[in-house]
């Protein structure tokens, strides 16, 4: 009969393989290998594509809507703008209001991106670009 210690082992090996064969979720690095149709190469071992991934905001392009205040008119008198900035005379305004822009976040071809695999290894998540 073995012992109370190997019997311990056997049953956190037993758990150990119980958990890894759910597949949780796993931290996983990747490099954009091609851009349309999007294709990751995650750690040298398989590539990934579009029906696999899923995209966050931050390696996407998208529109957002900035607010801007008033802006003063200026023109330059020098050869540079840097150089004798003066206000427009007679001196106005314009005020901004709600703009809608354009953030432009998509991935290129290089990029190195931060994965989430989800839990049972269907769908990949891009989280973010590295550094």
């Amino acid at each position: 009969m073995p012992n109370a210690v190997e019997l311990m082992k056997t049953i956190k090996r037993a758990a150990l393989d119980t958990v890894n064969a759910s597949k949780p979720v796993e931290i996983c690095f990747g490099k954009v290998i091609n851009v349309s149709p999007l294709k990751i190469l995650v750690e040298q071992k398989m590539t990934l594509g579009e029906p696999q991934l899923v995209l966050c905001q931050n390696v996407t392009d998208y529109k957002t809507e900035i607010t801007g205040g008033n802006i003063q008119n200026f023109y330059y008198m020098g050869t540079s703008p840097n150089e004798n900035t003066l206000p427009v005379d007679p001196s106005h305004v314009h005020a901004m209001g709600n703009i809608q822009v354009t953030i432009h976040n998509g991935l290129v071809v290089g990029d190195e991106v931060i994965l989430f695999r989800q839990q049972g290894g269907q769908k990949y998540i891009v989280v973010d670009r590295v550094g």
